[in-house]
């Protein structure tokens, strides 16, 4: 008996490796305590995909219900299955720089002390199973936003000459930067799975990844920009963009292209790397151009309202360089660019979301 350990594995990429690593014949153990309805109401709870994800995978899923942060349940989890945990992919955590600032010391445990937990637990009873953390571009703090941008029709843009235009590297600094409550959290989990890397030979990665979606995620309005915009335009919910002329340019990754990246590194592990991994030069939109597509999309017109005030720590242009990750694994793709995405997401929840239409 193979064990893949997947905390937040109701939600969107917990529950997307779930699947996958259960087809490739792992038994999947989740953690889940849908902390997500906590954060962001009821709107925002995986419920539902949990229980997809039971009905689907039936004996070969057990999901339990404890918070990563629980020293004693964890640890004992561990202990439990031992050597036969060969998989840890490590999703939970509080995902907002908005909710982070209300609630600091939450934020804090949730994902630093949460991720220590675990960690610690993985270097006690399986040492050797691969740790993957889902890592964030906000680790990077608002430096993104000093570098040469462009204002183009539809988006912001950096300049051509400069190095970062393919994407922006792990090379650049964490330090001396604004990064949010939540990107201090998440910088300080990072940090830790890099340290339990070198210091105890542990085979972990950082995946800083750059806005994560797909048809399975739970969006909100503090959460998930693709899955709650395409929510709103297909139900006429009302939509805030923040600042930056709407110009603001992110890449998307789906989940299913992120899994298999995660795949590629289960089958050859290496010990305390970091990885920038977003949709890149292939999948990337900017907030206007994303509105556009959702139109296009839904056949609904779809006039988002706007507030001249960005969020602290915001980036204007993120686009990631997976070229060390590319280097690393050269047989992994990316499949979905952002019509694809969106395309996917309204075609999987229409039905769903029928019932909310305005």
């Amino acid at each position: 008996m193979s064990i893949a350990i997947i905390t937040g594995s109701a939600g969107l990429i917990g529950s997307e490796a779930s699947r996958f690593f259960a087809q490739q014949g792992l038994e999947i153990v989740g953690i889940d305590n849908d902390m997500r309805s906590v954060f962001f109401g009821e709107e925002a709870s995986t419920t539902w995909n949990r229980k997809r994800l039971e009905e689907s995978l039936k004996n070969q899923y057990t999901h339990l219900s404890i918070d990563i942060r629980d020293q004693e349940a964890i640890p004992n989890l561990f202990k439990k299955y031992g050597s036969a945990i060969s998989l840890i992919i490590h999703t939970a955590a509080q995902p907002s720089h908005d909710w982070a600032a209300r609630d600091p010391h939450m934020d804090f445990t949730v994902n630093a002390n949460g991720t220590l937990n675990l960690l610690e637990s993985a270097r006690q009873y399986c040492l050797d199973a691969p740790f993957i953390f889902t890592s964030t571009n906000k680790v990077y703090g608002d430096t993104p936003n000093h570098l040469p941008l462009i204002e183009q029709e539809t988006r912001w843009e950096i300049d051509p000459n400069h190095t970062y235009v393919g994407g922006i590297r792990e090379d650049m600094s964490i330090d001396n930067t604004t990064h949010s409550l939540f990107g201090a959290s998440k910088v300080a989990a990072d940090v830790l799975v890099q340290e339990y890397g070198r210091y105890f030979g542990m085979k972990t990665a950082c995946f800083r990844g750059g806005c994560l979606t797909g048809p399975n995620h739970s969006g909100t309005q503090l959460h998930g920009f693709l899955a709650y915009l395409m929510k709103c335009a297909a139900t006429g919910k009302p939509y805030t963009i923040f600042g930056y002329k709407g110009k603001q340019v992110r890449d998307n990754i789906h989940s299913a292209d992120l899994i298999n990246a995660f795949y590629e590194f289960f089958k050859a592990p290496r010990v305390a790397e970091v990885y920038n991994t977003g949709g890149g030069r292939y999948s990337n939109c900017s907030m206007f151009e994303a509105v556009q597509i959702c139109q296009e999309i839904t056949g609904r017109e779809f006039k988002p309202e706007y507030s001249e005030t960005n969020r602290i720590g915001d980036h204007i242009w993120w686009i990631s360089d997976n070229g060390k990750f590319e280097q690393h694994f050269p047989n992994w793709k990316m499949q979905y660019n952002v019509p694809k995405i969106l395309q996917e997401i309204y075609e999987f929840n229409r039905e769903r979301w029928a019932k909310e239409v305005e």
